[in-house]
C-alpha cells in the first residue's frame, strides 16, 4: 500500500481541485512517469492508498470538499507552503493573511498533527537575508501557534533552471553547499518555532539536523501510521538525505500557475501558465504532453505492481 501525493510536481489543490475530485469519485487516474515516460493507471479509492498527501500554497479550493472525503474514508494530511517573500520571488502567491487563514481552516478540518507548515525553500539574496528570515518567521510562527505542530525547512537547491530564474530577480550566489551559515540560521529558526510549540524539521538536508532541528520526510511513515495504523510502507528516498516512504505522485511538471522564481518543478512561469490553460478537467490525466494528445491512455497503461517505479518523484 502506497501514499498518494497531490502533488510535489505542481499545486493540485490550488489549480486542479475539480480534476482531483472527479478522479477520486471515479476511483482512478492516469499518470505519466517523467523519467521513463510510462503511462500508469493509479487506483484512487480510499482503501487503495495508505494516505492522501496534499502539497499546496493555497488549499482554499479544496477546503469545502475535505469533510466529505474524510467521511468516505480517505486519510489525509497536508503540507502548506507559506514564506511571505516579496513579489520578485513570489509574484502570484496568496497574500500572507489569506494563507494564514487557510492554514488555520485546514487545521480545523485535518487537525494540527496532520497540517504541516512549510517555510521553504529558504532563499538568501535579493534583499532577503538572515535578519529578514528571523523576523518573518517569528511573525508567521506566532500566527500559526496551535494550528500546526511541525514546520519543514530547506535551503534553495541551485538547479540550472532555478539558478537562471533567480538570477533574473537578483539572486546570483547559488554555487554554495549548505554550510555553517545555513545551519546557524536553521537552529535560530528552530528556537523561535519551539517557543510556539512547533518543531522544526529539515527536508533532505541532514547537515541541518541538530540543536532542535529533526530530520523530516514529506511522506512521513510515522504520520501515515497514525492516520492508518498497520500500513506497511517501504522507505523510498527520492534524492540524497531524503527520508520519504514510497509514494505515487499524481501531478505533472511545468503546470503550476504561481510562477515562483525559485521553483524547481516548472521551467519558466510562462510555461507553467500555458500548460495550465491546456489542462482538461475531464481527462483522466492531469496534463497531456503533445505526444499523448488524442491517445487512448488505457491502451498504454501498465499494471501497477508492488515495487514498480511509477511513484518516482
Amino acid at each position: 500500500m502506497r501514499v498518494v501525493t497531490a502533488s510535489r510536481r505542481t499545486d493540485i489543490p490550488a489549480f486542479y481541485t475539480p480534476w482531483l475530485l472527479r478522479r477520486l469519485d471515479a476511483g482512478f487516474c492516469h499518470t505519466l512517469n517523467p523519467i521513463s515516460g510510462v503511462v500508469t493507471r493509479i487506483p484512487l479509492g480510499a482503501e487503495d492508498m495508505a494516505a492522501l498527501g496534499l502539497f499546496t500554497r493555497d488549499p482554499r479550493p479544496l477546503l469545502p470538499h475535505l469533510p466529505r472525503l474524510l467521511e468516505r474514508g480517505y486519510r489525509i494530511y497536508a503540507h502548506v507552503t507559506l514564506t511571505g517573500y516579496p513579489a520578485p520571488l513570489e509574484a502570484r502567491t496568496p497574500a500572507v493573511d489569506t494563507s494564514l487563514g487557510s492554514i488555520r481552516a485546514l487545521s480545523e478540518i485535518l487537525g494540527p498533527e496532520s497540517t504541516v507548515w512549510r517555510y521553504d525553500p529558504i532563499v538568501l539574496g535579493a534583499g532577503v537575508d538572515e535578519a529578514y528570515h528571523l523576523g518573518r518567521f517569528a511573525v508567521l510562527a506566532a500566527e500559526l501557534e496551535g494550528a500546526v505542530r511541525e514546520c519543514y525547512v530547506s535551503f534553495i537547491d541551485p538547479y540550472r533552471k532555478t539558478a537562471r530564474n533567480l538570477e533574473g530577480v537578483g539572486v546570483k550566489d547559488l554555487a554554495w553547499a549548505v554550510g555553517e551559515r545555513h545551519r546557524e540560521l536553521a537552529h535560530r529558526l528552530a528556537a523561535i518555532a519551539a517557543e510556539r510549540g512547533i518543531e522544526l524539521r529539515a527536508c533532505a538536508e541532514q547537515v541541518l539536523v541538530a540543536d532542535g532541528v529533526r530530520e523530516g520526510a514529506c511522506v512521513d511513515p510515522t504520520l501515515v501510521e497514525r492516520l492508518r495504523p498497520g500500513a506497511e510502507l517501504r522507505w523510498r528516498p527520492t534524492r540524497k538525505d531524503c527520508g520519504c516512504a514510497e509514494s505515487i505522485d499524481l501531478g505533472a511538471y511545468h503546470t503550476c500557475g504561481f510562477g515562483c522564481a525559485y521553483c524547481y518543478a516548472t521551467e519558466t512561469p510562462e510555461l507553467g501558465r500555458r500548460n495550465l490553460r491546456e489542462h482538461d478537467a475531464e481527462d483522466t490525466i492531469l496534463w497531456r504532453p503533445e505526444h499523448l494528445r488524442g491517445a487512448d491512455l488505457e491502451a498504454l497503461e501498465p499494471v501497477l505492481a508492488e515495487g514498480s517505479q511509477a511513484q518516482l518523484f
